[in-house]
């Protein structure tokens, strides 16, 4: 079987949710990148979902919701947890939050855990796929697990086309890069993961500098060491490449290989740089990276950056 991918229309969401209520399948877009969606409340569909990525089931994943009201089926909210979702949602940012008890998500999904990650994609055709089907759907990165994440459909035909049922296709995504990841207890703010939104909007939102987590433990997606790998071996904060290297340049210094922001953007940075990996990955087996700053969007890239190049 080799899953069809099919333009976002009416009939297409309607064939999505009977899939997804089956327990089956679908690639979905969302503005970071296209989640491989299943019912997060049917553990059979989420242990397909593991499986068709290769993905460890100690790694948790993240229930969408379509909105606050989805979410405070799922979670326990303190007035910080409300007040990041009112300001951030629908948007890139994932709330880890204690896990409320009768919610709906399974324990499989969750790790395990007594808390659960939650966010509300500002994707329109997400929110009304997740509206549509009525209630949560776990969605990690639709790419084998470890893979460079897709920002586009046919990235994800190239990990997954065998491996599950249907994949909407949405254009290319418009961040480019995953949901930043915050940990809420009570007025406390723990950064899982950087990501789409910036540690200093964050703080500046909440009014203080948020608490470092230290990676001691698996407590949300995206930890792994090695993660968003190709098979090329990455070296960063390279000014040139040596021979025979491919390579990844930002700025507008750069001369030659690949620019994920010949101006400097980094919001641009963010929304090339799979795709980049991706289209280098392909020629060579080594690439090299050009600094990237680590101001603002510049600390997530870093990150992906790191994990892309750690070898075990």
């Amino acid at each position: 079987m080799t899953a069809p991918i099919v333009p976002i229309l009416p009939e297409t969401v309607a064939l999505a949710v009977e899939v997804l209520a089956e327990g089956g399948l679908v690639a979905i877009p969302t503005e970071t990148v296209y989640g491989l969606a299943a019912d997060a409340a049917n553990p059979d569909a989420v242990v397909s979902l593991y499986e068709a990525k290769g993905r460890p089931r100690f790694n948790p994943l993240i229930a969408h919701v379509s909105g606050i009201e989805m979410a405070m089926r799922e979670a326990v909210f303190s007035p910080l947890a409300a007040r990041l979702a009112g300001k951030f949602w629908p948007g890139p940012l994932t709330l880890v939050l204690p896990a409320l008890i009768g919610g709906t998500v399974c324990d499989l999904a969750r790790s395990g855990l007594q808390t659960i990650g939650l966010r509300c994609p500002a994707h329109p055709a997400a929110r009304i796929l997740i509206g549509e089907f009525g209630r949560p759907l776990v969605a990690p990165s639709a790419n084998r697990s470890g893979h460079v994440s897709p920002t586009r459909a046919e990235h994800v035909a190239v990990d997954l086309a065998d491996r599950i049922n249907l994949i909407l296709d949405g254009g290319p995504c418009e961040v480019g890069i995953e949901s930043t990841i915050l940990a809420v207890e009570g007025d406390t703010a723990t950064l899982l993961r950087a990501g789409a939104v910036p540690s200093d909007e964050l703080e500046a939102f909440i009014g203080q500098p948020l608490a470092r987590a230290s990676g001691a433990s698996i407590t949300a997606p995206g930890m792994l060491k090695s993660h968003y790998a190709p098979k090329a071996r990455l070296r960063l904060n390279i000014d040139a490449p040596d021979d025979g290297e491919g390579y990844l340049g930002f700025g507008p210094a750069s001369r030659g290989g690949l620019n994920l922001s010949p101006s400097g953007d980094l919001a641009e940075a963010a929304t090339k740089l799979f795709a980049m990996l991706r289209a280098l990955d392909e020629r060579f087996d080594r690439i090299a990276v050009a600094p990237i700053p680590m101001t603002g969007l510049g600390e997530a890239i870093n990150d992906r950056l790191a994990r892309a190049a750690h070898r075990d």
